[in-house]
């Protein structure tokens, strides 16, 4: 099996495809046209089980051994290939190797190489992850520390306080950091079939189940971040403005640890893309090693049957005798390279082990003198102003011991591979000095006695023997090295998918980005009314968590890119090795005939159909993984979404207490003052102070109905614009909808455009019910116009009582007036109002004058202050034994008392 598994499959595939094209064209003879199919026993009439390279099968009745190695290869070429096929409709479920270090991938089997390196990044992208959580975490800690430590020294919280706070933040984090490991370590137990080996199905669903994991740890500690924060600013004794401002620092710093993170994440990725690189590199260098001990049995046992050839040729061999010696000596040679291969994986193992465990303990050092180097750095108090270099300083310290246990895995690896691959050279070197004694052993003792030449002959045989093994062996050599070339031009290939992978990434990070922070400051700008403080504030929450998200997602892009390449790795090396063995075959074959060239061109077809069926479906797996990383995005970004409703909702509220608590406190103390200084002076109202108070109260409903003027005037402006510019694209829509009618009609409307128009469609639904909407708000400004014509005339007929009630007598001078006004600036009254009132109550003040000046003075009358209860904390104001002017007053919107 380890024979089979190791096989240089030079002419499987082309053997593959000669099958189908009904060809025969082994690489070392001509080309040459199949007649019959059922000709050729060894690919239809009786078909052998796969064997061992030049392997002799005993029924065999061919005299030359070239000719049994070239019909056993296509056979066993025929019979991988099928293997090959049937394998990979099972790839999902075909196990390999757990691995958890490039080590362990040396002694894996070469058809899980690639599976098991893709699986070692997505390991380390994982193991990235943690510790970059783990950084945030410990650097959220300092920050707070360092605030509560500011405060400590400022008296505003006490020292138990500020104990209480560190200790709880410090257990709550370790509690979150124990759940997530948990279920990690859950979610990787589940579903395990052997603990050893695992399979692309269960790899991807762990993949997906992380993913949800680190995003639910994610969400938890935005809530016990803030959580800590509204503690520590209701528990200090801070104003209102300090609070807000202390809340923007501490987040303006956490999104700065972000971008160093983010920085951090991509550079890390990207080099352990460039480490996999390497690692392939090392492990085809071992793999020729593999296969160096096999092609050398191979060339000297063609080299021996060509001798033996001869000399049957020349009757100084029977055709028994001959079969018999290259019976026994292949037989050997099976023996020896059997051993040779057992040696190395055992050995190889053995090495492996006691690397790791030197290597275990070397990291187990070098980590504890990091965390003694954490915790001197940790232990010295920051000031508030030092605390962006700590930060940085803190960062890059983690960033360079990152780098030193990275530094000394790479080292260890080439150490490892290098130690690997002299193990390989001692034991081929050992196996091929066994191979020669056996062949001496044929040339000087066998041959002598069997064919009757003399020793010096047989040695003169051996030498050309051993001049044919070299020459072989330089064939040999030079179809390696084109391979190496066709492997290295492979891998700058996947590194140039790579490059356009994290491009893409980062497209995708800043479109996302720009989107939700042109969202969220609609989202503002709607709402008003919040302090710039508070907005700004908004601002920065959310661009803190949309990091953290991005951030995230970036790594999950890279798992599913990922995951991608492992689901299309067998295709894409199958593919590679047809077109190794498709270069090899050009360059071996020098002078072609017209049917080899027809041969050669319809391979190059083939080699292109089958790039193309590659990339196609390396391109609708990329797709279904792309549509699940939406969807993930989308879960994640509604989080956001949730969590910073809870944030506007609190700076709403907090702003709405504010504004209460002030307006509450200002009109209460006027209030008092003006009731005060009324009581004292007089309770008497006279008719020139209600003029000169309603002179003012129009005043100020001049003021206020300009700038309703001027706000209605501008939405008006940007209600046309809207119209204007829905109209432009309602028509552009029906411009549209009638160019797909045609193409409908003429049958080429692809799946693509049955998409974009159902969009169409949509976007003209939701431009009616926007035009829907614009028409209800129209109406019900119409309404709130009627309303205020309403109390226009209300307070028009109001003052027409009071001016014929006073017709009858003339108030006696120095009477008091106090009176109180409201009014909404959505309730004002229009401007014509204001100036026909106005006119008639100069009228009013002239014939109240010629009153005066005929009647005699009046008793003056009693008047009592009475302030009651109106409807839902609106009071009325009137004055008892007397006329008096009676206003509905809201206890919000009092704005003066006038004497």
């Amino acid at each position: 099996m380890v024979l089979e598994g190791n096989e240089s499959s030079l002419n499987s595939n082309i053997t593959a495809f000669a099958l189908k094209a009904k060809v025969v064209y082994p690489i070392n003879q001509k080309f040459r046209p199949l007649a019959d199919g059922s000709s050729n026993p060894s690919l239809h009439e009786n078909p052998k089980q796969a064997v061992l390279p030049n392997q002799i099968m005993e029924t065999s009745t061919s005299s030359s051994l070239g000719s049994l190695s070239h019909e056993d290869k296509e056979d066993c070429s025929s019979s991988t290939t099928i293997h090959s096929a049937t394998s990979d409709d099972r790839f999902q479920d075909r196990a390999f190797l757990k691995v958890t270090c490039f080590p362990e991938v040396l002694t894996c089997e070469s058809f899980d190489v690639k599976l098991c390196l893709y699986s070692l990044l997505l390991k380390e992208l994982l193991l990235l992850d943690t510790e970059l959580r783990r950084e945030k975490q410990l650097i959220f800690i300092q920050v707070l520390r360092t605030y509560l430590s500011d405060f400590y020294l400022k008296k505003r919280i006490t020292e138990d306080l500020y104990q209480k706070i560190i200790l709880t933040q410090e257990t709550d984090l370790e509690e979150l950091q124990k759940q997530l490991t948990s279920r990690l370590l859950s979610t990787e137990m589940s579903g395990a079939r052997n603990s050893e080996y695992q399979t692309l199905e269960d790899l991807e669903r762990k993949e997906r189940e992380y993913s949800e994991h680190i995003i639910d740890n994610m969400e938890a500690f935005w809530k016990q971040a803030d959580k800590a924060e509204q503690f520590l600013l209701n528990q200090s004794n801070c104003s209102s403005a300090k609070r807000i401002k202390m809340m923007m620092y501490l987040t303006e710093r956490m999104i700065a640890v972000e971008g160093l993170l983010s920085q951090s994440q991509d550079l890390q990725a990207m080099d352990v893309q460039e480490r996999i690189f390497n690692w392939e590199l090392m492990v085809k260098m071992i793999n020729f090693f593999k296969t160096k001990i096999q092609e050398e049995s191979k060339c000297r046992l063609d080299a021996v049957a060509g001798i033996l050839d001869q000399l049957t040729i020349k009757s100084n061999l029977s055709l028994s005798q001959k079969e018999e010696l290259l019976t026994g000596l292949h037989k050997a040679f099976l023996e020896q390279v059997a051993h040779c291969n057992n040696e190395c994986v055992q050995q190889g193992k053995d090495l492996i082990v006691k690397l790791l465990a030197c290597r275990t303990r070397k990291i187990r050092e070098i980590k504890q003198a990091q965390k003694d180097e954490q915790g001197d750095l940790l232990s010295k108090t920051q000031k508030i102003g030092e605390l962006d270099e700590f930060l940085k300083a803190c960062h890059e310290m983690l960033e360079k011991q990152r780098q030193t246990l990275h530094d000394l895995e790479e080292e260890d690896d080439c150490q490892s591979t290098e130690a690997i691959a002299e193990l390989h050279q001692e034991l081929c070197s050992g196996t091929s000095h066994a191979l020669d004694e056996l062949v001496q052993e044929l040339f000087l003792q066998t041959l002598p006695t069997k064919t009757g030449l003399s020793l010096r002959e047989c040695e003169l045989l051996k030498e050309e023997c051993q001049e044919n093994l070299i020459l072989q062996l330089e064939k040999w050599d030079s179809c390696r090295q084109k391979q190496w070339k066709l492997f290295q031009e492979q891998l700058q290939q996947e590194k140039q998918l790579w490059t356009k992978e994290y491009a893409l990434s980062a497209v995708m990070q800043k479109h996302l980005s720009e989107k939700h922070e042109k969202i969220i400051q609609g989202v503002l700008i709607r709402l008003g009314g919040l302090s710039e403080e508070s907005a700004k504030y908004i601002l920065r929450k959310h661009r803190l968590l949309l990091c953290s998200v991005l951030r995230r997602l970036a790594v999950r892009n890279v798992a599913m890119a990922t995951l991608t390449h492992m689901k299309v790795s067998q295709k894409k090396s199958l593919l590679q090795e047809l077109r190794e063995q498709h270069t090899l075959q050009k360059s071996s074959s020098h002078c072609q005939d017209e049917h080899q060239w027809q041969l050669q061109n319809a391979m190059e077809s083939h080699i292109l159909e089958e790039e193309e069926k590659l990339e196609e479906e390396t391109q609708q797996t990329r797709l279904e993984f792309h549509q699940q990383l939406v969807a993930e995005i989308q879960e994640a970004l509604q989080l956001v979404q949730q969590h910073m409703e809870q944030v506007i909702g609190q700076a709403l509220l907090q702003h709405a207490r504010q504004e209460a608590a002030k307006q509450s406190s200002d009109d209460e103390e006027d209030f008092k003052e003006r009731l005060i200084e009324a009581a004292v002076e007089s309770v008497y109202v006279t008719s020139n102070g209600v003029n000169r108070l309603v002179q003012r109260y129009y005043q100020q409903i001049e003021k206020i109905m300009d700038g309703h003027e001027n706000r209605k005037l501008q939405q008006l402006k940007s209600f046309q614009a809207e119209r204007t510019e829905n109209n432009r694209l309602r028509k552009k829509q029906e411009e549209n909808e009638q160019t797909l009618k045609e193409k409908m009609n003429q049958g080429t409307l692809n799946t693509s455009s049955a998409v974009h128009q159902r969009m169409l469609l949509q976007q003209q639904k939701f431009l009616a019910q926007f035009d829907v909407q614009q028409q209800v708000r129209l109406d019900s400004l119409k309404q709130k116009i009627l309303v205020l014509h309403h109390l226009e005339t209300q307070l028009e007929n109001q003052l027409k009582e009071k001016a014929k009630k006073q017709k009858g007598g003339t108030p006696i001078p120095g009477e008091k007036r106090i009176l109180v006004t409201s009014m909404k600036n959505d309730q004002m009254p229009q401007e014509h109002t204001s100036g026909s009132v106005r006119n008639k109550l100069q009228r009013q003040q002239e014939t109240e004058i010629d009153q005066r000046k005929n009647s005699k003075m009046q008793k003056k009358s009693s008047l009592r202050l009475v302030i009651s209860p109106f409807f839902h904390g609106k009071y009325a104001l009137s004055l008892i034994d007397g006329d008096a002017l009676s206003v509905p007053v809201d206890s919000n919107s009092l704005s003066t008392v006038t004497t």
